[in-house]
């Protein structure tokens, strides 16, 4: 079974590693929250994805800063600073035994209410804050094989109907997307935005290279990724041509190449668009050289 770019290598070691649930480390089948919590309940909450790399998380800073700017529009305090919070991810991945191939759900929600009810001042509590590691390799044919994609018909919003640079526990919009895709055949689903322009993946964000170009949506209507934004960083510093640009979909059809980002996968390849055949179907030389670039990258933070 393929999930994407987040197709993994399963780990047995995971059914009994430790889960930290507001500073409590928990096995993972006891890692479980009151069924009032707001992330339950309403969704209401963010989240962050990590990945652990020379026993450091890669680009750290990056990923608290886009919480606390999500905490601070969600008006959630998480009771804690930014140094003790990472303090407390690597205390758990010291208490796990884990340095390499490491992925993290860090996710943060409003608390407990008193009542099933929207209204925050219902919260009767502190913020929940579970940090969730997992030995999570990717699946290494997912740097090679590349992806299908599917256009779906869901759309990106507007940020006056739901912020979509919003990291938040309210992902039905990109679900149902999944599964427009997955029942297409698919492995992700291509989103577009309001005005018809491509957007992003559901899970991830999207690139296609012509003529020697590398082109990513203007970044309206997608998340502020970690990832993205290194790859164009990373573009701009090897000379290569990068536009944050609005584009339509017939131009992705006819693209040299395509990729996708994210924190998991890094760039995953795509071989396929609504059944088009980008370039030959493989992955393309400027798709592995950035891959290269990016990896460097990563060890150069973890190392430092």
């Amino acid at each position: 079974m393929s999930f994407g770019s987040h197709a993994y290598v399963a780990d047995a070691r995971n059914d009994t590693v430790l889960f930290n649930v507001n500073g409590e480390l928990k096995i993972r089948a006891d890692a479980v929250v009151n069924v009032f919590d707001s992330g339950f309940m309403l969704g209401d909450g963010i989240w962050e994805g990590l990945r652990v790399h020379n026993g450091r998380v890669a680009f750290m800073q990056d990923h608290l800063d886009r919480l606390w700017e999500g905490a601070k529009a969600l008006d959630i305090d998480l009771g804690l600073s930014q140094d003790d919070l990472r303090q407390r991810i690597y205390d758990t991945l010291t208490a796990n035994k884990m340095t390499e191939d490491v992925h993290i759900r860090l996710m943060v929600t409003r608390g407990l209410r008193s009542t099933p009810y929207q209204d925050p001042r219902v919260v009767v509590s502190e913020p929940t804050i579970v940090i969730a590691p997992e030995f999570k390799k990717p699946d290494p044919k997912t740097a090679e094989r590349g992806l299908a994609l599917y256009t779906v018909a869901v759309r990106r919003g507007r940020a006056d109907v739901q912020d979509p640079g919003l990291n938040s526990h309210s992902k039905i919009n990109c679900i149902t997307a999944c599964i427009q895709a997955i029942k297409a055949g698919a492995d992700e689903g291509l989103m577009l935005d309001p005005q018809g322009f491509v957007a992003t993946c559901n899970s991830t964000h999207f690139f296609i290279v012509r003529k020697g170009e590398v082109w990513t949506s203007s970044g309206d209507y997608c998340l502020d990724g970690i990832t993205r934004g290194k790859i164009v960083d990373l573009c701009k510093a090897n000379d290569i041509p990068v536009f944050e640009k609005n584009f339509r979909l017939m131009q992705c059809y006819s693209a040299d190449e395509s990729f996708t980002t994210g924190t998991f996968a890094g760039l995953a390849p795509v071989k396929s668009i609504d059944g088009r055949t980008i370039g030959d179907g493989k992955r393309g030389p400027l798709t592995k050289r950035l891959q290269a670039l990016y990896l460097a990258h990563i060890h150069a933070d973890t190392a430092a």
